[in-house]
């Protein structure tokens, strides 16, 4: 096993917990984490398609030769996706930065706040079906570094079992944060859905998908997880004030600790609900390759075993 699979290896393990760290801004310090660390992560992100540069090239060169597969073509599209996506979370989280950027003053930062958090839900199911069509290989890899290759005939049921347990934990993670009016906000900023969804969707994933509240705020009613809404003042005023000296912000409250620095928010929690909603997206997207490739290996088979002559003949 050469030893840059080991390196892709580490370096996407390090990128998927950094990215599921990053939907709560109260961990480990922070917005100061959250902001340094996303940089790190850009840099990691950069890498990984350095390390996969010769790929990226050849597919490039023969998009257009009709002898390139659809499956390749699919993979060079979802990575594509993937490559305009994150590179917009990376930018507009720099031109909304407080920490690192604190001197960068944009006009209408609260849209690039909101598309920010939304593009990064839909980033994180495109994540999980890039790793589900990768499966394999992270099996292989995993084996090969632990130098330990079960038996398939005993591994199949627990594995099947573990998938079902997977999947409902990561549906119902989906639902406790509201995560599919959250995607639906980030298909508003692209065209697909109603500028309204996009209120409801942005406004919420700013507010829950960040840890931008508290228990107390989400248990009185000032948050309404179930509909991804904001409350609305009667007096024409914004409900929540910036502190003096910060750059004025409308969707960003003083809930959560100070602007969502600090805070006491479990990383192990943060880490187990957005890896289970991950992973729902990773198994479905797994199984359904799975069983394309068998259907596609019995049509070959069938077509087979027709062209051959029958015996006698």
């Amino acid at each position: 096993m050469k030893k840059i699979n080991y390196i892709k290896f580490s370096l996407d393990l390090i990128m998927a917990v950094l990215f599921v760290l990053f939907f709560n801004k109260n961990v480990l310090g922070g917005l100061t984490f959250h902001e340094i660390a996303g940089l790190g992560f850009a840099a990691a992100y950069f890498t990984h398609i350095f390390l996969n540069w010769k790929w990226v090239k050849n597919v490039t060169m023969k998009l257009f030769d009709r002898k390139l597969s659809w499956k390749v073509r699919g993979s060079y599209a979802l990575n594509l996706l993937l490559l305009i996506t994150m590179s917009f979370i990376i930018i507009s989280g720099i031109l909304i930065s407080r920490v690192v950027f604190p001197n960068i003053n944009i006009g209408n930062e609260s849209w690039f706040k909101v598309t920010h958090i939304s593009i990064s839900f839909l980033v994180l199911a495109l994540i999980g079906i890039h790793v589900g069509l990768h499966w394999q290989w992270v099996v292989n890899i995993w084996q090969k570094m632990w130098k330990y290759k079960p038996k398939k005939a005993w591994l199949a049921h627990p594995a099947r079992v573990a998938a079902v347990l997977i999947l409902l934990f990561g549906v119902y993670e989906m639902k406790s944060i509201g995560f599919i009016n959250r995607l639906a906000s980030s298909g508003s900023i692209i065209g697909i859905g109603s500028s309204q969804e996009m209120e409801k969707g942005g406004k919420g994933a700013v507010m829950g998908g960040h840890g931008d509240f508290d228990s107390d705020s989400a248990n009185s009613g000032e948050f309404q997880a179930s509909t991804g809404e904001m409350p609305s003042r009667t007096d024409g005023q914004d409900t929540f004030q910036p502190p003096s000296g910060e750059r004025p912000d409308n969707f960003e409250g003083k809930m959560g600790g100070d602007h969502g620095e600090g805070g006491g928010s479990n990383v192990f929690s943060v880490i187990a609900t957005y890896t289970g909603i991950m992973a729902v997206f990773v198994v479905v997207t797994y199984y359904l390759k799975k069983l394309t490739n068998r259907k596609r290996k019995g049509k070959k088979t069938k077509d087979i075993g027709q062209k051959q002559p029958a015996a006698g003949q």
